[in-house]
Formats: C-alpha cells, sequence, structure tokens
C-alpha cells in the first residue's frame, strides 16, 4: 500500500464514509452504501474499485450479491479508522440512522431488489 496513494484515497468523504461502514457492519454490499450514503450505484461502485485497488477492501460473492469488507490493514490505519468513529460520532451519524432504517440484513436484501 502506497501511503500517498491511500491518505488521498481517503480524503475522499464518501470513501472515507464507505469505510467507516464497512467497519462497523464487518461487511456491506452496493446496495447498502448506495442508500446509506444517498449516492448512485456507479458512484459507490467507482468508489468499491479506487478502494479496492488500493489493498483496503476485499470482496466476496454470495448469489448475486457482492459483499466488501476491510482487507488486512497496516496498524496505524485500523487506528485511523477507529479513532475516527470513536472522536467524530456525528460524521456518520446520518449515514448510520439511513442503513439502520433499512433493517437487517435479510430485509436490506429485499430492498435492495427494489
Amino acid at each position: 500500500m502506497n501511503p500517498v496513494n491511500l491518505l488521498k484515497s481517503l480524503a475522499d468523504e464518501t470513501r472515507l464514509k464507505i469505510l467507516l461502514l464497512i467497519l462497523l457492519e464487518k461487511e456491506c454490499c452496493v446496495c447498502e452504501l448506495t442508500c446509506a450514503l444517498e449516492e448512485s450505484q456507479p458512484k459507490i461502485s467507482r468508489h468499491l474499485a479506487r478502494l479496492r485497488q488500493e489493498g483496503v477492501l476485499q470482496d466476496r460473492r454470495a448469489g448475486q450479491w457482492v459483499y466488501y469488507s476491510l482487507a488486512s490493514l497496516p496498524p496505524w490505519l485500523l487506528a485511523t479508522l477507529e479513532g475516527i468513529l470513536s472522536q467524530h460520532q456525528e460524521f456518520l451519524a446520518e449515514t448510520e440512522h439511513r442503513l439502520a432504517t433499512m433493517g437487517d440484513r435479510p430485509q436490506r436484501q429485499q430492498q435492495c431488489c427494489n
């Protein structure tokens, strides 16, 4: 991981929120992120691709779903993300709320199909 490119990736609000949500949830699919961030699917997919390219995210397929989770991160990066979550809760509050309105994962998947 190139630290300069990595920090540039983190400097984008959407990408940072994606990482924080995935840190909280352990994994998320594109439709969950689209709903939580109120962004289009193509935009979220582009951000996910960049984070995957940087080596920050990994994905797994489960049927028609692709779930994204954090890759093995350097300790300094994980500590930074955890610090942001604990010290700046308001940064992610609305995003977390929108994700919570989707319900639990089986309900979320039904909403993703609509």
